[in-house]
């Protein structure tokens, strides 16, 4: 193998090329692993999307909406401990 040689995982993770990729895989994969963080909302919240560090979460129930919205601060530190990186700064709630 030659000395240059370079993994296509090393390659992905240190090319300038892949930066938009590697931003919009780091946000869907907060929305698709958001029951894994929080299993205790999967009946109350549907996280819609995450966008340049906002994450979107649809809450029907406006009591829900309103807890939630106290508890931000947490669920961001919570998500960004689970990915042991800043990957949301906002939640933005919607209903």
């Amino acid at each position: 193998m030659p000395s240059n040689f370079k993994s296509i995982k090393e390659v992905f993770k240190k090319e300038r090329a892949f930066a938009e990729i590697r931003r919009l895989v780091d946000e869907s994969e907060v929305v698709v692993r958001f029951y894994e963080i929080f299993p205790n909302l999967l009946k109350a919240v549907v996280p819609v999307s995450c966008e340049k560090k906002i994450l979107k979460l649809r809450v029907e129930n406006p009591a829900w909406r309103n807890e939630l919205k106290f508890l931000e601060t947490e669920i961001i530190e919570k998500i960004n401990e689970y990915f042991i990186e800043n990957r949301v700064n906002k939640i933005r709630f919607i209903g």
